[in-house]
């Protein structure tokens, strides 16, 4: 990454959510007295976690992507199991999100598929090849009549259309054109495409680039997308996002911090108004919300060699 970018991101205000002022540590004591959930959860050694979705209910759904198995831990206490076994070799599990059907929509990575799993039996709903060859299918959102799903390797939305709540037999791809310009190159530089929201509007999505640190909106419709207006700021390394109202969290992995952006309604312009860490992040991969708290998996790719010996986990920290 440019020396510049490094620079303007280090000169933003950066709150660390394990050390707070007097007045938000006495919120944070208050919170914690009324809401005694765990703040960690530890999942499978060996897990590699990279999906996280939460709801309906005190549950929580991680997705490996070792083996592409879904984890279901209960909030209230920390505790869980396997779901849902990796379907084989070569499937992973990342993106996830969940509806108020009680189905699980997951993105396979480099397996080039996506699933849906029931959230209460772990049995598989459907399955459906989006992508053969080189590709990524990174990340979900569901939206009112849709799954939407990213692919960092190839300029293209997947589309499961869900009419009526309905599974459909095939999906739909949206070429991606316009501001939004797929990269190449060595390793996470090829990584384009990642988080996926709604605009605050409903009426077009959001997509970051992770290698190049642009947010884009894209018309759900045509597939154009346009740049948002960031006001110089970058969001490199940018992965999972959760929209709450007008208000962008966007997980930056290498940089274990969540930005936190205001945007307008139509979503085509925002600002950082602030940066949280954790001393517990090791490289989180997305975000998901329930209650007060944000939980965000910890991939862990750096610190540690990826073993099946090596434990992993999920924190929560307060919703800024």
């Amino acid at each position: 990454m440019r020396r510049s970018r490094i620079s303007a991101l280090l000169a933003l205000p950066l709150v660390l959510a394990g050390t707070l002022s007097a007045p938000a540590q006495a919120a944070a004591d208050q919170t914690a007295a009324v809401d005694p959930f765990p703040s960690t959860i530890r999942l499978p050694d060996g897990f590699q976690p990279e999906g996280i979705a939460t709801g309906p209910g005190p549950f929580a759904y991680v997705g490996s992507m070792a083996d592409g198995s879904v984890y279901r831990a209960d909030l209230r206490t920390g505790r869980g199991a396997i779901l849902s076994r990796g379907p084989g070799p070569g499937t992973q599990a990342l993106g996830m999100k969940t509806d108020a059907h009680g189905r699980l929509f997951v993105a396979g990575g480099a397996g080039g598929d996506a699933r849906v799993i029931d959230t209460r039996t772990g049995k598989l709903l459907a399955s459906y090849r989006l992508a053969t060859g080189a590709t990524f299918v990174n990340d979900v959102i569901l939206t009112q009549g849709a799954a939407w799903i990213t692919d960092s390797t190839n300029p293209v939305l997947y589309k499961l259309p869900l009419d009526g709540g309905r599974l459909p037999d095939d999906a739909v791809r949206i070429p991606l054109t316009g501001d939004l310009v797929y990269q190449t190159g060595p390793g996470s530089a090829a990584f384009n495409a990642n988080g996926i929201t709604p605009t605050p509007d409903g009426r077009g999505l959001l997509v970051v680039q992770g290698n190049t640190g642009g947010l884009f909106h894209v018309d759900p419709a045509s597939g154009t997308t346009r740049r948002v207006d960031l006001h110089g700021e970058s969001l490199s390394e940018g992965d999972g996002m959760l929209l709450h109202g007008r208000t962008l969290y966007a997980v930056q992995n290498r940089f274990n911090t969540v930005a936190v952006l205001r945007l307008n309604a139509a979503g085509t312009e925002g600002r950082v108004v602030r940066r949280v860490t954790d001393s517990r992040f090791d490289l989180p991969t997305t975000i998901a919300a329930f209650g007060s708290r944000l939980y965000l998996p910890n991939i862990q790719f750096f610190s540690t060699e990826p073993t099946p010996h090596v434990s992993y986990d999920a924190v929560a920290i307060p919703r800024p």
